[in-house]
C-alpha cells in the first residue's frame, strides 16, 4: 500500500475551498449573471482555455462600478436641440413694424401757356374792326379790338359803347357766336367776323 502525503491533502482541500468561495461571489453578483468558473486542480494550475473571473464577456467584479450606458428606448437621447429653432422662429409680432412708404402725391399739371391770336382786320362802313385773343389752351381768356371805327365823333362814340360790350360777350360765350350790339351794328358784324377767323386760327 502507498503511503499518502498529507501536503497534498491540504493543498486539494485548500483549491476545493477557494473554488466554492469564488462560486459564491459569482451567485452573489447584481443580475445573476453566472460566471465561469474554472476548477483548479490539485497543484493550482488552471486548465487551458479556461476563461478567469471577471474575463471578457463576463459581468464585473462585486463593487466595480457599472458604466451609463443610454437606454435604447429613453426619448431624450439623441434628440435635436429645438433651443436654437424656437429663438430664430420667435415672434416678432412686438416688433414696431417699418413704415411703408408714402405714395407720392401726382404732381399738378402746369397750366398752358397763354397765347396770342390776331383775326383778320374786317372792313366795315366805318372802317375796318380786327380783334386779338388771348388763349390758354383752348379758353378765350380776353378778347380787345386793336382796331375799330373811330374816323369822327360819333363813329368814336359808337365804338367806345360796343367794344367792351363785345369783348365780355366773346370771354363769356368762348366762340364767336355773340349778339350783336344795340345801335353798333355794323361794328358787331365786323367784330363777329375777326374773332372767328382768329379762333380759326388758334385751332378752337
Amino acid at each position: 500500500m502507498k503511503r499518502r502525503h498529507p501536503l497534498r491533502r491540504i493543498m486539494i482541500g485548500v483549491a476545493a475551498t477557494a473554488s466554492g468561495v469564488v462560486l459564491l461571489l459569482a451567485l452573489k453578483q447584481p443580475g445573476g449573471s453566472s460566471v465561469a468558473v474554472a476548477t483548479v486542480p490539485p497543484g493550482g494550475a488552471a486548465p487551458p482555455g479556461a476563461a478567469a473571473p471577471g474575463a471578457a464577456g463576463g459581468a464585473p467584479p462585486e463593487g466595480a462600478p457599472a458604466a451609463d450606458v443610454p437606454a435604447a428606448d429613453d426619448p431624450a437621447a439623441g434628440a435635436p436641440d429645438d433651443s436654437a429653432a424656437d429663438e430664430a422662429g420667435a415672434d416678432t409680432s412686438g416688433a414696431p413694424a417699418s413704415k411703408a412708404p408714402a405714395a407720392s402725391r401726382p404732381t399738378k399739371a402746369a397750366p398752358p401757356r397763354e397765347r396770342t391770336v390776331l383775326g383778320d382786320a374786317v372792313d366795315t362802313q366805318y372802317g375796318p374792326v380786327q380783334v386779338r385773343l388771348t388763349l390758354s389752351g383752348t379758353r378765350i381768356v380776353s378778347a380787345a379790338a386793336v382796331q375799330a371805327p373811330g374816323s369822327d365823333a360819333q363813329s368814336k362814340s359808337v365804338t367806345a359803347n360796343a367794344v367792351p360790350k363785345l369783348n365780355q360777350a366773346a370771354v363769356t360765350a368762348q366762340s364767336a357766336r355773340i349778339d350783336a350790339v344795340s345801335g353798333a351794328s355794323y361794328t358787331s358784324k365786323g367784330y363777329q367776323d375777326s374773332l372767328q377767323s382768329a379762333l380759326d386760327k388758334a385751332g378752337t
